[in-house]
């Protein structure tokens, strides 16, 4: 997550530097701005494939703990919504 931060942090800086360059200059801050956006939008795509990845993997294996174990399930729901129901009825 830090590496995105950085990667958008030094894609923020050559656009700011392009104001006050002009000519050649501004050409190669406008080139690294691309390609700094360009890492920013590949690195933001692989976090999306494996964000997906570890959810699926998640609801998989709570799908099969609720098939395993039905009962605790039923026993966790419950649980959790009488909990909600208190947190939302208080005042």
């Amino acid at each position: 997550m830090s590496d995105s931060k950085t990667i958008l942090a030094d894609a923020e800086d050559p656009p700011n530097q392009t104001a006050s360059a002009t000519g050649e200059r501004a050409s190669e801050l406008r080139e690294t701005a691309l390609t700094r956006l360009a890492q920013a939008k590949e690195k933001a795509a692989h976090v999306q494939v494996v964000v997906v990845e570890k959810g699926k993997q998640a609801a998989h294996a709570t799908d099969d703990y609720a098939r395993e174990h039905p009962w605790a399930s039923i026993g966790i729901a419950a649980g959790v919504g009488v909990l909600a129901g208190l947190l939302l009825n208080r005042k």
